[in-house]
């Protein structure tokens, strides 16, 4: 063998193992470490090759090096608030929570704050009222956050609404998905811009210089007024949210107003979001909100470029849970540790109830899940479709005292590849308030059936298995 074909054969030997090193490493799941690890080795060149194109998570690696860019930039002071709030020792909280106020505690590191008010907003009928409200009497900051700013009748109300704050002299600032204000011309960044108001977009896509970052999406809906309001769910800005105008495409949705110490992290959230999109700290006065309320809340950050403790959080908190648990997700196909605790939980005997939705946005997501469906119906779970209109409605009730709201889908997308903001809230009040709403909706919605499933015809099973597939990037 000449020396060129010993040197080919070293660097194809290299290549392969040191590429199916890294997926043992690397890889969290042993099915795909050793999948990669089996191509890697048996087709040296093209194992390889497969592998760093599809096998590395870009997404995260790119997330967290965007965020080393910007702490090396910005001084920590700008990066971090320390909340001054009153915090609530979990020896101190009712029995019938602390079980699962562990559970938040431990995995995200930060204790319950007390003193919150947190109030259902139904549609955008209820909600942009209240929002528009808000910042039509803001004297010091408006900060907006969100995945979709339509520039329909809606978003114009909103942009005319900001742009008269700015007048007033009100400090305001807009984040808007660099994606996802791509579903609504004209471009409401361009909008806002004409009208004076100070607009960023998140990790916008760009063509010629390829920054594609199709998947570092800010999915977070936040507006903060004067330190004072909150509003978070998972509404975005958009007439489709306003039944009452009888919009082409109605959605459904729930959006929340806060008030109390919880604005506080609010604030935080956006603010880091600010500096990672723009690199401009904002000099704010770090006031916690005074105490307006009974409910304890913790807020949960998560995005890729952390170790995915949202995922971690819900499996942990339907694991803890003894009664009741109660879901409404417009997108259901949630990793493999939330399905095996959903069932361990029913076999534990907790009443498990899941609404999804009849009329989906994205049918392929439909087809995907009815693969999943079958195995969980035949451990007891109940699960529903509501009728339409599509209801985007993100809810987790547990034990009639947990409530788990905010941006985040029971799917792959937001619980690993979106920047996400979800709020724990532990209040009977409003627990009961967003069950009997949940208990109507079932009440109106068809149950899923085994026999149903059962009768898909082979296309529509091989269809729906197809789907399931991609699950990981649906």
């Amino acid at each position: 063998m000449s020396l060129l074909n010993w040197l080919g054969f070293l660097f194809l030997a290299a290549l392969a193992f040191g590429a199916a090193g890294h997926a043992l490493l690397r890889k969290s799941d042993s099915r795909s470490a050793l999948g990669w690890v089996t191509v890697c080795l048996l087709f040296p060149l093209a194992g390889p090759t497969l592998y760093i194109l599809f096998g590395v998570n870009r997404v995260r690696r790119s997330a967290s090096r965007m965020r080393q860019e910007i702490k090396a930039m910005v001084s920590s002071e700008h990066l971090a608030f320390t909340s001054t709030s009153t915090t609530i020792n979990s020896a101190a909280l009712h029995r019938s929570f602390r079980q699962l106020d562990t559970v938040g505690r431990n995995i995200l590191k930060t204790p319950l704050v007390g003193g919150n008010c947190v109030e259902p907003l139904f549609n955008g009928d209820e909600a942009y009222p209240q929002m528009l409200l808000a910042i039509n009497q803001a004297q010091k900051s408006v900060y907006l956050s969100t995945y979709i700013f339509a520039t329909d009748a809606i978003g114009r109300l909103f942009i005319d609404a900001l742009a008269r704050a700015v007048a007033r002299g009100v400090e305001v600032r807009v984040l808007i998905d660099g994606l996802g204000e791509k579903y609504s011309w004209p471009l409401a960044s361009r909008v806002l811009k004409k009208k004076a108001v100070p607009t960023a977009l998140f990790t916008p896509p760009k063509i010629f210089i390829p920054e594609l970052h199709i998947n570092l999406r800010n999915h977070r809906k936040i507006l903060l007024v004067d330190d004072t309001f909150g509003f978070t769910g998972g509404m975005n800005i958009s007439q489709k949210h306003v039944l009452s105008e009888q919009p082409r495409s109605p959605i459904t949705d729930i959006h929340f107003i806060l008030r109390g110490p919880i604005v506080g992290q609010l604030r935080e959230t956006f603010l880091d979001d600010w500096i990672f999109t723009t690199k401009e700290p904002l000099d704010v006065t770090t006031t916690t909100p005074d105490p307006t309320g009974d409910c304890l809340c913790r807020a949960v950050i998560d995005g890729p470029d952390k170790n995915e403790p949202l995922k971690t959080l819900l499996a942990g908190i339907i694991s803890a849970a003894q009664t009741s648990i109660r879901i409404m997700t417009p997108y259901f196909l949630p990793p493999r540790s939330v399905l095996f605790a959903l069932k361990s939980a029913q076999y534990r005997g907790v009443n498990v109830q899941i609404i999804l939705p009849k009329l989906n946005n994205l049918p392929f997501i439909h087809w995907a899940t009815q693969h999943i469906l079958e195995d969980l119906l035949d451990a007891g779970l109940t699960i529903a479709y509501q009728p339409a209109p599509f209801a985007h409605t993100k809810l987790l009730l547990v034990d009639d005292c947990y409530v788990h709201l905010g941006s985040a889908n029971l799917d792959s997308r937001s619980l690993r590849l979106n920047f996400e903001m979800t709020l724990e809230v532990f209040d009977r009040c409003l627990s009961d308030t967003l069950t009997q709403h949940f208990d109507s909706i079932m009440s109106q919605s068809a149950l899923a059936t085994i026999a149903e499933l059962q009768s898909r015809s082979l296309a529509t099973r091989l269809r729906d298995a197809f789907f399931w597939i991609f699950n990981p990037y649906l």
